[in-house]
Order: structure tokens, then C-alpha cells, then sequence
């Protein structure tokens, strides 16, 4: 099964089939209202609005498996992004990203792109040292780590990347203009 194979649910609770954004350039972030990353909804916004006419798409997904930064309701998710972030991309049903309730979605991407480690910097040795008191082998797993991880979807549905939380969103933005 390729990308274009799975759904995920909108916050209505409809299907919504990744086949849907064929052809486009996909972004899919697992997100938090509460975390120390949360302000990265400013850059995905910005990168959204840059480059959603050439054809790129952020998906959403409110996931509340880390440290429950992401308490509320899928409604209450979606009036804090809109109105202190003013974000306008689609905003996915609040779901799991690691464990038996996973959605598939997620196994495949992590799937494609492993973990390869946070990088460098003072977030990068803080995100390290959290981990490894939750999970002495985080270092050895393709689970999601923590809040705001992103995978990149090129046009034809490989993934071509993926995010963690601590790269520098420049970085994200620099790939996402490379298939646009």
C-alpha cells in the first residue's frame, strides 16, 4: 500500500482519503495547543499561505500521546489554531500517531522515514534527555517522539522526509519549495 491508500478523519468524523491530494505536494504534522512547539503553527501557516496556490497541502493531526498537551475537544482544537494562530489549512479528527491504536497512516509513514535523531542545539540535547527517560531506545524505534513531527509527501506520493520537532522551520520550508 502507498500513501494514496490510506484516510484519516476530519474533526467531523468523516474519511478523508490522502488520494484526495494527488498530484499535490503534502505536508502531515501531528500537532499539540499546548506544547513548547505550538508556535510552530505561525510557520506552517506562513509556509501554507506561500505555497498552497503551487499546490502544497498541511494536514493537521491533534494528537494528545505527549505529555497531554493537546487536551481539548477536536472543536476547541480548531477555534485555538484559527483564532490565535489564524490558521487556514485542514484540521484532521485529534488521533494516535504511536501504539496499538495507531492510525495506519502512521505506521506507514514512520514506515518510509525513521527516526534519524534531533539534530543539534540546546532543543535537540533537551528533546534527547526526555526521551531517554520515556524510552531508554528511542534512539533505535520509527515512533513519533513528540509534538509537531512532520512528514514531507512529494507529488507522486513518496515521502520524502521527515521533520522532527526541533528542525528548524527553514529547513521544512526550504524542502517543501524544492517540490513545489
Amino acid at each position: 500500500m502507498g500513501f494514496y491508500d490510506y484516510s484519516v478523519k476530519n474533526a467531523k468524523g468523516e474519511d478523508v482519503p490522502m488520494s484526495d491530494y494527488e498530484g499535490k505536494v503534502v505536508l502531515v504534522v501531528n500537532t499539540a495547543t499546548g506544547c513548547g512547539f505550538t508556535p510552530q503553527y505561525k510557520d506552517l501557516e506562513s509556509i501554507y499561505e506561500k505555497y498552497h496556490d503551487k499546490g502544497l497541502e498541511i494536514l493537521d493531526i491533534p494528537c494528545n500521546q505527549f505529555a497531554g498537551q493537546t487536551p481539548g475537544t477536536d472543536e476547541e482544537i480548531h477555534e485555538f489554531c484559527t483564532l490565535k494562530y489564524n490558521t487556514q489549512f485542514p484540521q484532521m479528527k485529534k488521533s494516535e500517531v504511536n501504539g496499538p491504536g495507531e492510525l495506519p497512516l502512521y505506521t506507514y509513514l514512520k514506515s518510509q522515514q525513521g527516526f534519524k535523531g534531533f539534530g543539534k542545539g540546546a532543543k535537540a540535547l533537551a528533546m534527547g534527555a526526555l526521551l531517554h527517560k520515556i524510552d531508554k531506545d528511542y534512539k533505535n524505534n520509527p515512533n513519533i517522539k513528540w509534538n509537531f513531527t512532520k512528514f514531507l509527501v512529494d507529488r507522486k506520493g513518496n515521502v520524502i522526509a521527515r521533520f522532527e520537532p526541533t528542525e528548524d522551520m527553514k529547513d521544512v520550508e526550504a524542502a517543501v519549495a524544492a517540490q513545489i
